[in-house]
């Protein structure tokens, strides 16, 4: 299965809504960004099962930045969808959607925000909305990949 993350307040705080992995300096020199604590395994655990893990983002960060990032942690991802490709591709499909995972041929979406919640239902795509407070979201997203159909 293509399963898709969110980065922002899903797998890199917007402040302190979760609890991250620890950065090092000379990482944070380069840009490297704090990710959510259990990002990793969750990912390995993810592929581990056959699953192809992809990045889709509103976020206008350049691919390589967030391929920097990820790497830093030991995470390899397969596609990264940013905001500058995701506008030029709905655009051109003409889906007014803030997202819209199948247009990449994402099987599932894993975000923070209700409104791509709505939207999954809105445009039939499938959607896992984890709470950025949630504790148990490891959990809740193997839970719902396991009974997705």
């Amino acid at each position: 299965m293509n399963i898709s993350f969110d980065l922002d307040s899903t797998l890199i705080p917007n402040g302190k809504e979760f609890e991250t992995e620890k950065v090092n300096i000379i990482a944070k020199y380069f840009g490297i960004e704090e990710i959510r604590k259990g990002t990793s395994e969750l990912i390995s655990h993810l592929q581990s099962e056959g699953h192809k893990i992809h990045i889709y983002t509103t976020s206008f960060r350049t691919k390589r930045k967030i391929r920097l990032t990820l790497k830093y942690y030991g995470i390899k991802i397969n596609r990264i969808i940013n905001q500058t490709k995701n506008q030029k591709v709905l655009k051109s499909m003409n889906i007014n959607s803030s997202k819209y995972p199948t247009a990449f041929d994402f099987d599932i979406h894993i975000d923070d925000s209700k409104g791509v919640g709505i939207e999954g239902q809105k445009f039939n795509f499938k959607v896992i909305i984890i709470e950025p407070t949630d504790k148990n979201w490891i959990e809740k997203i193997k839970y719902e990949i396991k009974n997705v159909g």
